[in-house]
């Protein structure tokens, strides 16, 4: 690992296929790609965030049990300038949204999912009044 890696915040998903993953990463999401070794690992980076892209024989896969091998209510959450240009780009892309824009006291969000099913939250802060 290097020292940039470790100055890194690291989440993992599980994907079913690291090049489609790789791919959604990349081109939609602006992630850029650390180190690629598909079909069983990929991280990839955007800003301080590393993601860890671990496909069906990689060890990180492996080590999940079956109880928990679905993919679950947590998120990525990716804070973008304009949440209704980045919808409007990402459909005009083929990306499908999982909910519509919702929002609250803090901002605006809308959820999508990568190739394997993982949540990722766009998210738009509120305006301070």
């Amino acid at each position: 690992m290097t020292g940039t890696e470790r100055d890194l915040a690291s989440v993992r998903y599980i994907v079913d296929d690291v090049r489609a993953a790789i791919e959604f990463y990349t081109t939609h999401l602006g992630f850029t790609v650390l180190n690629a070794y598909p079909p069983a690992f990929a991280d990839v980076a955007r800003g301080p965030l590393r993601l860890l892209l671990s496909g069906p024989p990689s060890s990180g896969a492996r080590a999940t049990p079956a109880d928990v091998a679905g993919c679950g209510r947590n998120r990525i959450h990716l804070v973008v300038d304009d949440i209704d240009a980045e919808k409007e780009r990402l459909e005009r892309a083929g990306v499908v949204f999982r909910s519509d824009i919702v929002s609250g006291p803090g901002g605006r969000q809308i959820l999508l999912a990568d190739p394997a099913g993982n949540l990722v939250e766009l998210f738009t802060p509120a305006v301070p009044a």
